[in-house]
């Protein structure tokens, strides 16, 4: 029970003292999560009032279930990027289905996040590089940025690729709405104002409750501002969406597609907490935590939610101790849609783009990616593929190419590891790379040589090739090859079976193949599978030193180019 209910681990050592700060951040929670829910729901497609929908039930949630004490789940721009794509590939935008499959969404994310922890699958995190990753990210930023711009100028706004809805808008600016311009982009600096001069501020609610007042005196919205309208209060509508089967099937790379980006995202946003408050987190039950919470937004008419570092960051700024504050905020949040809701109904449109266009911009970084270009191209290549990807074939589209290119780079690498021909440093037993230590001693007629990593049956016929190529540039004829297993920590059947094979064919050009450093594990591998008997006796040592001192012994070889001593 404690494994899947951590409430019951943190609950009964809960501080009294802890109290006040888990109310003043669940004040200061509410606060961001009001106006940002509101807006992150114009990303998905469907009315502010949704965005509400979705937030207490998944805070309520991740309280009882989830293993980070601080960490904050909600409303997403990324993930509600992909829900809005999603759901618009099958419904209508604007149909009387399209909250209804929304919500549907996020109940197949859940079911999926729920069957992938209960099966213990946390390590699917681990298929998405973080260039890929971060590829996905810039991509989504502009994505939701060109998507927001018409809502900040009063303009209607195109489809298709970030290029094609780019065009569109620019053919579109001469028939802005003026008031509505002003309104937008003048928000829009008084949010990069406040977070820049007055952090501690609440930009967000501080400019929603500006702008309601400065329309309601000035009567923007009889001047062509577009504002949100009356919202009906009342609590959530409690109940499973009502969906076809072909709907929901056809939902399904979507939420694969949330699940994957999402997850990743959130296990980085609660070890991030985890870092600075302490505690343990459980990949396996933070895919529990996360499929309860989504269904907990499905069930209550909200869209797909993850846990979200920049909100974390707002819990943990104002103090928050423990999931209690996010109990606060829920209960906050279930009070607005009760009693405040009348007050929204002035809020211009214009004002929710501006919101999500200052929060998805903070996700921008230029300085990832000239960073990466200057470690490795490949690994830029695929933050570029991934980003372009999103920008010119759309979101889901996007998302794939990165997963698949990411996959291949993983086969691609898997197939061909490094390999390094090692000697030995002066005066010591260390073995390195020749070509970065010049000075290491190489001994004639042998070679040394390591794989850097496992040999299995993606990299046998490459490990045999590279064995071979070695032997052919060697200025020396080669006597034995000295395989340093150190690095190997699988040997599969075919990996055995080439080294077997290769062992056969060396010796029949009057080269041998001796093994060094290979550990216990891998040594009953290879014994299983013949390779003792295939090199013979006495071909396997424990070390690299002891396999070169005894080749040095037999042969009476000596070190090129320096004068080698007792090998004792």
């Amino acid at each position: 029970m404690r494994r899947y209910l951590p409430i019951l681990v943190w609950l009964p050592e809960y501080q009294l003292s802890w109290l006040r700060f888990d109310i003043v951040a669940g004040v200061a929670l509410w606060a961001v999560l009001v106006p940002t829910s509101m807006a992150y729901a114009g990303i998905a497609n469907v009315p502010p009032l949704v965005g509400l929908y979705t937030v207490p039930l998944p805070l309520i949630a991740y309280a009882i279930f989830g293993t980070s004490r601080t960490m904050v789940i909600g409303p997403d721009s990324a993930t509600a990027l992909i829900s809005g794509a999603t759901v618009g590939a099958v419904v209508s935008q604007g149909s009387t289905d399209f909250v209804s499959m929304t919500s549907a969404l996020a109940l197949a994310v859940g079911a999926f996040f729920l069957v992938f922890g209960l099966l213990r699958m946390g390590w699917v995190a681990n298929f998405i590089p973080d260039p890929a990753m971060k590829g996905f990210i810039q991509g989504l930023v502009w994505v939701t940025v060109i998507g927001q711009v018409p809502k900040l100028f009063g303009i209607s706004g195109g489809d298709g690729s970030f290029f094609a809805k780019l065009w569109w808008i620019i053919q579109e600016l001469p028939q802005a709405n003026l008031p509505t311009a002003l309104v937008g982009v003048a928000t829009l600096l008084f949010l990069f104002a406040l977070k820049r001069f007055f952090p501690k501020v609440p930009a967000a609610l501080t400019a929603v409750v500006l702008a309601i007042i400065l329309v309601t005196i000035l009567n923007l919205d009889q001047k062509g501002v577009r504002i949100v309208g009356v919202q009906p209060a009342g609590l959530p509508p409690f109940g499973i969406p009502q969906v076809g089967f072909s709907e929901l099937k056809a939902i399904i790379p979507g939420a694969l597609a949330i699940v994957l980006l999402g997850y990743a995202e959130s296990l980085g946003a609660a070890k991030a907490a985890a870092t600075k408050v302490g505690g343990k987190i459980d990949q396996n039950q933070e895919l529990v935590s996360h499929g309860q919470a989504n269904i907990g937004s499905a069930l209550s008419g909200g869209f797909v939610v993850v846990g979200s570092l920049s909100k974390t960051s707002v819990a943990m700024d104002a103090g928050a101790k423990s999931q209690l504050s996010n109990v606060f905020s829920a209960l906050l949040v279930f009070l607005t849609l009760i009693l405040l809701m009348p007050l929204f109904e002035k809020l211009p449109v214009a004002v929710l783009g501006a919101i999500v266009i200052q929060a998805i911009l903070g996700m921008a970084d230029f300085e990832y990616l000239k960073r990466l270009f200057g470690i490795s191209h490949v690994e830029f290549g695929t933050a570029m593929a991934a980003l372009f990807g999103v920008l010119i074939l759309g979101v889901l589209e996007g998302i794939g190419l990165g997963v698949v290119l990411a996959l291949t780079l993983l086969i691609y690498r898997a197939s061909y590891p490094g390999t390094t021909e090692l000697g030995q440093l002066s005066g010591t037993d260390n073995f390195r790379d020749v070509s970065l230590h010049p000075d290491a001693k190489t001994f004639p007629g042998l070679l040394i040589f390591r794989l850097e990593m496992g040999l299995i049956f993606s990299n046998a016929n490459f490990f045999a090739d590279q064995v071979n190529l070695r032997i052919e540039r060697s200025r020396d004829a080669v006597r034995e090859v000295l395989v340093d297993c150190q690095a190997m920590n699988l040997v599969d059947t075919t990996g055995a079976n080439m080294l077997i094979t290769l062992a056969a064919e060396l010796e029949q050009k009057g080269t041998r193949i001796s093994l060094a450093g290979a550990r216990e594990g891998v040594r009953e591998r290879l014994r299983r599978n013949g390779v003792d008997d295939a090199l013979g006796e006495g071909r396997i040592y424990d070390t690299v030193s002891d396999g070169v001192h005894a080749f040095l012994q037999k042969g009476e070889m000596r070190p090129r180019n320096v004068e080698y001593g007792d090998p004792a």
